[in-house]
């Protein structure tokens, strides 16, 4: 089962491939016991090789900026006509048309359920709702009145006896 840290890239993946003009981007959530090397596949088109590779580089830089990861490895990018991004948990595929429909890696895995972006968001709103609900409401309240039961430090100037000077005879 992928942990919602993978849907969230998941999901910002997806925004970054729109907002690069990305045509008909699917993601598709693998069967475990069909495939173990990954949990979701994240598949795009492109018109051109540089738009290919544009995709490419907003969704490494979203990932980058947000997450904090960076591909374990990347296949195709100087090319452009196939860009594979390959993040363990998920890996993103940039098509240009024709190499989309000649793969068409979505026939590839027919065990692999199409999930839309919109139910990326919805589980992970209902996640989070979730964990919500199982914090407790009064820990912040705890933390609180902790803080004021804390006795004040005793302030950086300390109270020394001044010392006779040694003077000698």
């Amino acid at each position: 089962m992928a942990s919602t840290e993978t849907r969230r890239m998941v999901q910002a993946a997806a925004a970054a491939c729109e907002d690069k003009k990305g045509e008909d981007t699917r993601v598709l959530e693998l069967d475990p016991a069909d495939s173990a090397f990954t949990d979701f596949f994240l598949i795009t088109s492109a018109t051109n090789e540089r738009q290919s590779q544009a995709i490419a580089d907003e969704v490494e830089l979203r990932l980058k900026r947000e997450f904090g990861v960076y591909p374990n490895s990347v296949e195709g990018r100087r090319v452009g006509e196939w860009v594979l991004l390959d993040y363990v948990d998920f890996v993103v595929h940039i098509f240009l048309h024709e190499r989309r429909t000649f793969y068409d890696i979505e026939r590839l895995r027919k065990s692999a359920r199409p999930v839309a972006v919109s139910e990326l968001t919805e589980t992970l709103k209902r996640k989070t709702l979730a964990a919500r609900k199982k914090a407790p409401a009064t820990k912040g309240a705890k933390v609180a009145t902790k803080a004021k039961a804390l006795p004040k430090k005793a302030s950086a100037k300390r109270s020394v006896k001044p010392t006779k000077p040694k003077v000698k005879r």
